[in-house]
């Protein structure tokens, strides 16, 4: 499992360092204020999983000082295409956590896999691209 809790943390981390990138970008008070909200919940994840990997008395790599972008992000349209490319990439992440994980810990990554689909949902709405769902969020595609 802790394979798996170190792989939710670098998506989270890569999130976080994505989102940075996405808010420079929106202009629209309602998009910045979703990129913001978004920052936070992934800011909290990240916070919850370093404890947790912390109480297992084991340890995950050290977020890197930057990240390599999948791809440019020079205007808003680029801007949340990166919001959905992180958010499916974050679900992924929490999905993995699902067959090593029961009780609570299992019904929190559900949650944060539901989270991170129904936020790139959003951000698919938002940039009027289809479809908006995808049939198995967090299947690596």
């Amino acid at each position: 499992m802790t394979e798996q809790l170190a792989a939710a943390l670098a998506a989270e981390e890569a999130a976080l360092y994505a989102y940075g990138v996405i808010g420079v970008h929106l202009t629209a008070a309602d998009e910045v204020s979703r990129a913001r909200a978004a920052d936070l919940e992934h800011r909290a994840r990240r916070d919850d999983l370093v404890d947790r990997i912390d109480r297992l008395r084991a340890s995950a790599a050290p977020a890197p000082a930057a990240y390599q972008l999948p791809f440019e992000v020079t205007d808003r349209d680029t801007a949340l295409k990166l919001a959905v490319h992180v958010e499916d990439g974050v679900a992924q992440a929490w999905r993995a956590l699902l067959p090593v994980t029961e009780g609570d810990e299992r019904v929190d990554a559900l949650s944060h896999l539901t989270d991170s689909a129904v936020r790139a949902t959003r951000w698919r709405r938002i940039a009027d691209v289809t479809p908006l769902t995808m049939a198995y969020p967090g299947r690596p595609g």
